[in-house]
């Protein structure tokens, strides 16, 4: 219950109510709000002052949180920079030097990384640690690019390799007859003098002497171009396009065991020692042909001799004697 308070009156000599306006009710109340409103106001600014809320803490953890994620992936990102650029120097001074392929150069592999507006929309903003994550970031892109162009080169490896292997397939690397005891050689290559004419003519092969019937094999991978039955010249004999440029010639034949548009590998029965055509004695008369000249086919038989065997071997071809056919 409210308190009544009074006043005395000098006029009336009596004792009077005080009467309490409405105004100065509401204005007390505002007063009294005002003040503890700028009370509470200056509590908050003191606690806030020397005390941090939860809210600050946990965003605070949150910074240093990653700040200390950001510099493990610094550490990481150290670690790919130096196998990157193992694998780089690997490509260019071992792998594409085997291949044969120029090296990649170190402004293709940096190309289009750094650019102005990369790292614009962070620039725009101020934050702890911005230097950190624009480095990262960079450092990143960086690191991405070089990947992407060694898994370029690495491709362009692969598809390179696959080529080296179809061309040593194709090469013509092995004697076409059985020849372990390096007996069968009769005559080589070059100027010879003729069976039937009894003329110097170029020899364009090597002569294998053997039995009729002794087997032929291919000496190199590929397609049979050409199979042809004749009473003169090469007589009953096969071509084998072997692609990169070769091609292999067996002439004088028995019989065949393949056909036309057939593919063969290396080592494959292809028919039989014959003595067929302009020919003196059974034998196979065996060419090579690269890019469109014949060759010397002695130079290619390094797949199934050891070095002291194919000295041999050229020793026998270089004598000059007479040949057993075309």
């Amino acid at each position: 219950m409210a308190r009544i308070k009074y006043y005395y009156d000098t006029e009336t000599c009596k004792y009077e109510r005080i009467k309490t306006k409405t105004s100065d009710v509401v204005l007390n109340s505002l007063g009294f709000l005002v003040l503890a409103l700028l009370f509470s106001v200056g509590i908050v600014i003191l606690f806030n002052t020397y005390f941090e809320s939860p809210k600050t803490l946990q965003l605070k953890n949150d910074v240093k949180e990653l700040k200390y994620s950001l510099e493990s992936l610094q550490n990481e990102l150290t670690i790919l920079e130096e196998v990157s650029s193992s694998l780089e120097y690997n490509d260019n001074n071992i792998y594409r030097v085997i291949m044969g392929a120029e090296p990649i150069t170190e402004s293709i592999r940096n190309a289009g990384v750094g650019g102005s507006n990369r790292s614009a929309k962070l620039n725009e903003r101020d934050f702890e640690g911005k230097d950190m994550v624009i480095e990262t970031k960079n450092r990143v892109d960086l690191i991405k690019r070089k990947l992407f162009i060694q898994s370029q080169s690495h491709d362009e490896l692969r598809s390179l390799i696959e080529n080296k292997e179809q061309m040593l397939a194709a090469i013509p690397a092995i004697q076409p007859v059985p020849n372990e005891q390096l007996v069968a050689l009769a005559s080589g290559y070059g100027s010879r003098y003729h069976p039937v004419y009894k003329v110097r003519k170029m020899h364009w092969g090597i002569d294998f002497a053997a039995p009729i019937g002794t087997p032929i094999y291919a000496t190199a991978d590929g397609k049979i171009s050409l199979i042809e039955v004749s009473f003169k010249g090469y007589g009953k004999q096969i071509e084998i396009n072997h692609g990169f440029g070769f091609i292999s010639k067996y002439a004088h034949m028995h019989e065949f065991t393949v056909k036309k548009g057939q593919r063969v590998k290396r080592g494959e029965l292809i028919g039989y020692v014959g003595n067929t055509g302009l020919s003196t004695a059974p034998h196979l008369h065996y060419e090579v042909e690269r890019n469109g000249k014949k060759v010397n086919p002695i130079n290619y038989f390094f797949n199934d001799l050891t070095p002291e065997e194919y000295e041999k071997l050229v020793e026998l071809a270089s004598i000059e004697n007479q040949s057993l056919g075309m």
